[in-house]
């Protein structure tokens, strides 16, 4: 079951660019920033409303968010949806017709813990139009110790 959505992921070409824009035009404050070397990208994060922005910058030329840009433009590079129990909305797509891809930023493929939850990737657009994460956030007590710092 989908909860809510999480956060989502916008490729962008200049990260400090990309913020002035968000805080004159949207008035977004102090959005935290990181240098996430294993996903090589850099990236700000803020609330909007509900659901977490993600500004995201490829440090390296063929970095997942600088290929969205190649093929696509700077904007949306996926949707993470917050989801009760990974394996059952994994099973529940797969199901349907998705297939899962590896993680870019650790090649894995399936549910494994990153910083905040449980994630795991699909394929291509399996829904129309867009790339979808689904995350299973930790709760107290869960998140493993490799993963305690990062994105």
């Amino acid at each position: 079951m989908i909860k809510r959505i999480k956060h989502l992921a916008i490729a962008v070409a200049d990260l400090d660019v990309a913020v002035d824009g968000y805080k004159a035009l949207l008035g977004v404050d102090n959005p935290r920033r990181y240098e996430w070397e294993q996903g090589q990208s850099r990236e700000a994060h803020f609330d909007w409303g509900e659901v977490e922005l993600q500004l995201c910058q490829s440090t390296v030329p063929d970095g997942r968010f600088a290929q969205h840009i190649a093929r696509s433009g700077e904007g949306l590079q996926h949707v993470c949806l917050e989801v009760e129990d990974i394996e059952a909305s994994i099973a529940k797509a797969v199901e349907a017709g998705a297939e899962l891809k590896p993680c870019k930023a650790c090649d894995t493929i399936g549910p494994h813990a990153h910083s905040e939850g449980w994630v795991a990737f699909l394929a291509g657009q399996a829904v129309p139009g867009l790339e979808v994460e689904f995350m299973q956030v930790y709760k107290d007590g869960e998140r493993p110790a490799e993963v305690a710092t990062g994105v």
